[in-house]
């Protein structure tokens, strides 16, 4: 049975539907991630279950409880902000025992937890302090810790690394997650970063325009989009248009180059359907298990350290692939005429077999060509 569910919501700010019929169900102990692009509905989302927004329609429950009508302190729910919130009057210490003493805990009991929760984030010694003279990755940890403190059922995390800079915003996230895991505790966490979502997340839930597109596993997420607006915005791909051969062979052409996708299309024979392939599924040369090969000319070399992105074009399109930095193999210049190997496997069908739905290539696409 799910310990989190949420059912048919619904959230209208005047004339505007921000939340559209959005259901989620979540176990005890798993990580969740609300992914999308901002304003599409997933802060309200992380609103409603907290207490602090009323949906206008739908319901949450948590363990068994409906708790739609709760006020905020009435649910048992932890909650971070992307800004820190931290009280700047009280000590580290203070701060986070803060929920502590609202709920009546004896001073005792209070300070052992809060001891407990300042090991727990790696600052047992920070006590003492005051928020200003913290970092902003230590300030974090604080408002996580004081979030953790009275034992919430579920912990709700609001972007909380957005305002941090790259390297901490790495190390951070780390760190919640091994904290998430060693508590068992259910956790939504909202974020606009793909890789954070992917790297932290049990399950991703996909929004856009106020519904929730795809829900799934990191693994699927990335390599089965379910639709073209999952496969655009996570992770980036090159967009194909392949004229439909052999229906029932699940034959294509790409700029000439016959390839099976190894299904049966609904498509008619000499249709036009949109394909997407990932930029490390390509390989610059032949490349053994990999049948297709299409030519092109290189039209952009992006060193990013251990990858190098490459984009060729073939034919009209611009096709994005990395790889691998080796010291004694420099990449192709500019202009050089290159053969680049794909599998059929690898090349995703957006929006579904053979339905022939086109969709705009990625902005870094779109830049290339």
């Amino acid at each position: 049975m799910p310990y989190l569910t949420i059912n048919h919501l619904e959230k209208s700010f005047g004339p505007t539907r921000v939340v559209k019929d959005f259901n989620l169900s979540v176990d005890k102990g798993e990580f969740i991630s609300l992914l999308g692009p901002s304003g599409c509905g997933k802060t309200t989302v992380l609103r409603i279950v907290a207490g602090f927004e009323e949906p206008s329609a739908g319901s949450v429950q948590i363990d068994g409880r409906d708790v739609t009508n709760q006020r905020p302190n009435q649910r048992n729910i932890g909650m971070v902000f992307q800004a820190y919130a931290l009280f700047p009057n009280l000590t580290v210490a203070q701060n986070v025992g803060f929920g502590l003493k609202i709920a009546g805990i004896g001073r005792a009991e209070a300070a052992t937890r809060t001891a407990e929760m300042l090991r727990l984030i790696g600052l047992p010694d920070l006590g003492g302090r005051y928020p200003f003279q913290l970092s902003g990755g230590q300030q974090q940890r604080v408002a996580l810790a004081r979030a953790l403190a009275p034992k919430p059922r579920v912990l709700l995390l609001d972007e909380p690394l957005s305002a941090l800079d790259a390297k901490i915003r790495v190390s951070l996230r780390q760190e919640i997650r091994q904290i998430q895991q060693q508590l068992g505790i259910t956790t939504i966490f909202v974020t606009h970063d793909q890789e954070e979502a992917l790297s932290m997340s049990d399950r991703v839930v996909v929004m856009n325009g106020g519904i929730a597109e795809q829900i799934g596993t990191p693994f699927d997420i990335y390599n089965k989009p379910a639709t073209p607006f999952v496969a655009g915005f996570v992770g980036s791909h090159t967009g194909f248009d392949a004229q439909v051969i052999d229906p029932a062979a699940g034959i294509v052409a790409i700029d000439g180059a016959q390839l099976s996708l190894g299904q049966q299309l609904t498509a008619l024979k000499g249709a036009t359907i949109r394909l997407a392939l990932r930029p490390e599924a390509a390989r610059l040369g032949r490349a053994d298990g990999r049948e297709t090969l299409l030519k092109g000319r290189v039209v952009q070399v992006q060193f990013m350290g251990s990858i190098i992105r490459l984009s060729a074009m073939v034919g009209d399109t611009a096709l994005t692939l990395d790889t691998f930095n080796r010291p004694d193999t420099p990449p192709p210049p500019l202009g050089t005429e290159v053969e680049i190997s794909v599998a059929a496997r690898d090349f995703i069908i957006l929006g579904g077999a053979g339905d022939g739905i086109a969709t705009e290539q990625t902005p870094e696409t779109q830049r290339l060509a």
